[in-house]
């Protein structure tokens, strides 16, 4: 079976942009439902296997220029190159018999197609490799069974938690998390009830007045944000959004508005910014618009002439986090980038330009140490990270006297703030 989900995989693999991967061994009965350990001799194999095999391997070796095979030692290389891609998103598909599916663990992974009658512990191991929670965008894994394995399912989680535990471990169906459910005695509001409620209470383009009704805001548009999220890994839910693309980019910069209010900062992780207000970062950098897309607009504003696209970006770009620091680039850049010019190179050698003039202003109102300050911020765009404890800022900064009259702490913290602002603006793009 995975000889033939290879082959057809592979046919579309050329018009869809996948790379597709194998690997199994041999093992004693295919149909046991309990995993042997991983068998890295290959030579118990039939021959038709074995030959299968090679020539998926070879496939692999032609994609990523490696030189696998079937040998012992050089097939265990074969599993650790696929397992470190598997984990780097470099394999979109990967199609395994009775391998990776005990101890592997890549928190990326989020969808387990089943062709398999799985049942208890190896059921239990085996969908464990799509659960790996890694942030609040991923807080579950996909499951997609083409066996009626419901039974086994609920036997296995009954059997290795209690027999309550389905509700805990298991999704509720689309329908409940759109129209609302009971959990416990309590309703839970479903996606359709929390959309009706902003859009009465918290009408597109509306003034929130009040600390109190921006709470509120915060907390409904967080709720939404999380039943999306979770909404968007069904297939029932395309089409079903309510809110146009347009008006939810209009919340969620309403959202991030009123987050660096009460913040009085630059957004982080998911984190508490009042005594009851919850603010969903994460969920909001899923959905932030990357620059291709930008770019996009810039090469449809040149062509049409249409001043909507110009307000188009400014939507887009005020409803994303990571790309509100490079708003006043991407504005420049749009407006005197030529026709032809609104490619991903012309907008490198735009931001690298502006980069350097940024920094040349910054190094002569701060008067600080130029060729220190360089390396300073090289260091930081390739470790992504702008450190501003330790000696790294003194090091830039100009002489300051330590004691009285100077105000040394106060004149770093300037520096610091004003360093910060320079990375946000240009990380991820240099």
């Amino acid at each position: 079976m995975a000889k033939k989900y290879y082959e057809e995989f592979k046919l579309a693999e050329k018009n869809r942009n996948l790379t597709v991967a194998t690997i199994f061994s041999y093992s004693p009965n295919e149909d046991e439902d309990v995993f042997a350990d991983e068998d890295f001799d290959n030579d118990r194999l039939d021959t038709t296997s074995r030959e299968f095999l090679t020539h998926a391997i070879n496939d692999y070796n032609a994609t990523f220029n490696t030189n696998y095979d079937t040998s012992a030692e050089k097939f265990q290389n074969y599993y650790k190159d696929v397992s470190l891609r598997v984990k780097n998103r470099e394999i979109d598909l990967l199609i395994v018999v009775n391998m990776f599916l005990t101890g592997f663990d890549a928190t990326t992974l989020n969808t387990l197609w089943v062709d398999k009658n799985l049942k208890m512990h190896g059921l239990i191991q085996a969908y464990s490799r799509t659960n790996r929670i890694l942030n609040s965008v991923k807080t579950f894994g996909n499951i997609v069974c083409f066996r009626d394995l419901k039974q086994a399912t609920d036997d296995a989680i009954a059997l290795f938690g209690n027999k309550e535990a389905g509700g805990i471990v298991l999704l509720k169906t689309f329908a409940d998390y759109y129209n609302g459910f009971d959990h416990n005695g309590e309703y839970k509001p479903g996606y359709t009830e929390l959309i009706a409620e902003l859009s009465k209470n918290f009408p597109v383009g509306a003034p929130i007045i009040g600390d109190e009704a921006q709470k509120e805001f915060i907390r409904l548009f967080g709720a939404i944000l999380r039943l999306k999220n979770i909404l968007s890994a069904f297939d029932d839910f395309a089409g079903k959004e309510i809110l146009s693309d347009r008006d939810f980019q209009d919340y969620q910069s309403t959202y991030i508005d009123f987050y660096q209010d009460f913040r009085g900062g630059k957004a982080g992780e998911k984190e508490n910014i009042n005594d009851d207000v919850v603010f969903e970062s994460e969920l909001i950098k899923q959905v932030s618009v990357n620059i291709d897309y930008i770019l996009m607009l810039a090469e449809k504003y040149h062509a049409t002439g249409d001043k909507t696209i110009i307000e188009s970006v400014r939507k887009a770009v005020a409803s994303g986090i990571e790309l509100r620091s490079k708003k006043e680039l991407i504005e420049r850049f749009i407006e005197q980038v030529n026709v032809s010019g609104a490619s991903g190179t012309e907008w490198q050698r735009f931001v690298q330009a502006r980069k350097e003039e940024d920094l040349t202003v910054l190094i002569a109102d701060e008067k600080l140490n130029a060729e220190e300050t360089c390396r300073f911020i090289d260091i930081s765009f390739r470790d992504g990270m702008l450190k501003t404890a330790g000696t790294d800022i003194d090091k830039i900064m100009p002489p300051v006297s330590r004691f009285g009259g100077g105000n040394r702490t106060a004149k770093k913290r300037s520096i610091i703030n004003r360093m910060l602002n320079f990375f946000d603006k240009y990380s991820g793009l240099i």
